[in-house]
């Protein structure tokens, strides 16, 4: 596999380098200026959002992006290094409509979605015009094993009736937030629901925020950060919609958030070390002016250890994360998909491992300013040990990747006696002449 980028790749890295420095960046302290006052999205987002769609830096992420869709396809190997690029600055995702959670919410509509489904809200979604959400995480079980979800749909004629409640769902709070895209456990209506596995128990509707029933209670602050887009708790009380609002097929819904990991994953991973890039970048000059008992931090052995551990570490999640997008972009027969599940849930641990290593070092570094709003660290942090958590927990993670490794040593019990040295073995050997 060659990870070096494609010539197109290396184009549209130097061109949103250039629009990132030239456009979005002189903006940044207005960005928090304008959230500080209230005033969220910023005004004049849409001017950046309409520029970076007139320089061809729109929807860079879906690689099955049709010709009459608007932005550029992408394979998951080329768009990595840009996703990278774009996680320096919390908020530019959006400048390019490649924000979570829209970015996995599309590439579910393009899968799943039906014809009128794709009217109604793929194409919105596609131009920018609204902003979308992913409804999964409930409070009351562990929603890293889904089949304990307890919010549920059941059919009622030509309707679907929804009730239950979740919470940190990402982006409910932006003000052009119109759709919910909520994952459900089948409620027994008398169906063949009782007799599914556990596995085709789950299905996927299309909740307009708006609908009667659905109660936004709160946006919650993680870690003490309080996010502008939201973390929001919904509660959902005899919410109905018609039934074509299903997604997919009924049961189906377990099978389609397993589809919807894996890129927006990489996603996530890629954004995680562009900030962890930044943050070793602002500690690095850092120790180059700060004095402390007549030295520079960056003369002291142990300051120069953490510059050295992460720059490592940053390169190694790197390359863990870009073979994860190699083996996405492969076709169907050519990656094991159990060896792609491992690693797509080893790199989601290594990323939030990463970010918590290294942002920590460099808050050090700072001193009393890096846990303050006067540089990203703080919230870069904060970003990173939500990552722990989000998306399921390492643990979650770490026993998907032990459990690769145990089928693989099951299958070839015995074929390491021949590393054995053992006094049986010596004495079994035949004679050399």
């Amino acid at each position: 596999m060659d990870f070096a980028h494609s010539p197109r790749a290396q184009d549209l890295r130097q061109r949103l380098e250039a629009f990132l420095q030239r456009y979005v960046l002189p903006y940044n302290a207005a960005w928090h200026a304008s959230v500080q006052a209230g005033v969220y999205p910023p005004p004049f987002l849409e001017d950046l959002k309409a520029l970076a769609r007139e320089e061809g830096l729109w929807n860079l992420f879906l690689p099955t992006l049709r010709a009459d869709e608007p932005g550029t396809p992408l394979s998951n190997l080329d768009y990595a290094p840009l996703a990278e690029m774009m996680g320096r600055l919390h908020w530019a995702p959006e400048v390019f409509n490649c924000s979570a959670p829209d970015t996995g919410n599309m590439e579910l509509l393009h899968r799943f979605a039906n014809a009128q489904q794709r009217t109604q809200w793929l194409e919105p979604l596609l131009n920018g015009d609204i902003r979308s959400a992913f409804a999964m995480s409930e409070p009351d079980v562990a929603s890293s094993d889904p089949t304990n979800l307890q919010t549920t749909v059941r059919r009622d004629g030509d309707q679907l009736v929804l009730n239950g409640r979740k919470w940190f769902i990402t982006g409910v709070a932006h003000p052009q937030c119109k759709l919910l895209i909520v994952m459900c456990r089948n409620a027994a209506d008398g169906d063949d629901t009782a007799d599914a596995s556990a596995h085709h128990q789950h299905s996927m509707v299309l909740v307009p925020l708006d609908t009667p029933g659905v109660q936004v209670v709160r946006n919650i602050a993680v870690v003490h950060h309080q996010s502008p887009e939201g973390h929001c708790e919904i509660v959902l009380r005899d919410v109905r919609v018609s039934a074509d609002h299903l997604l997919g097929a009924w049961g189906e819904g377990f099978a389609m958030a397993q589809a919807r990991l894996g890129p927006g994953r990489v996603h996530h991973c890629m954004r995680a070390i562009g900030q962890c890039e930044l943050a070793l970048e602002l500690a690095t000059e850092r120790t180059l002016e700060r004095q402390a008992f007549g030295k520079y931090l960056s003369d002291f052995s142990n300051v120069q250890d953490w510059i050295a551990e992460s720059r490592m570490e940053i390169d190694q999640a790197r390359l863990l994360v870009l073979q994860v997008a190699w083996m996405l972009d492969q076709q169907p027969g050519v990656v094991e998909p159990a060896a792609l599940r491992a690693q797509v849930a080893a790199i989601k641990v290594v990323a939030a491992r990463l970010q918590s290593r290294v942002v920590d070092r460099a808050m050090q570094v700072f001193g009393a300013m890096g846990l303050s709003p006067d540089t990203p660290l703080a919230f870069f942090w904060t970003w990173g040990r939500a990552l722990h958590l989000m998306d399921g927990p390492d643990e979650v993670h770490l026993r998907t990747v032990a459990r690769h490794e145990l089928a693989q040593g099951r299958a070839r019990a015995g074929s390491t006696a021949a590393y054995f040295t053992t006094p049986e073995q010596m004495q079994a050997l035949p004679r050399i002449r």
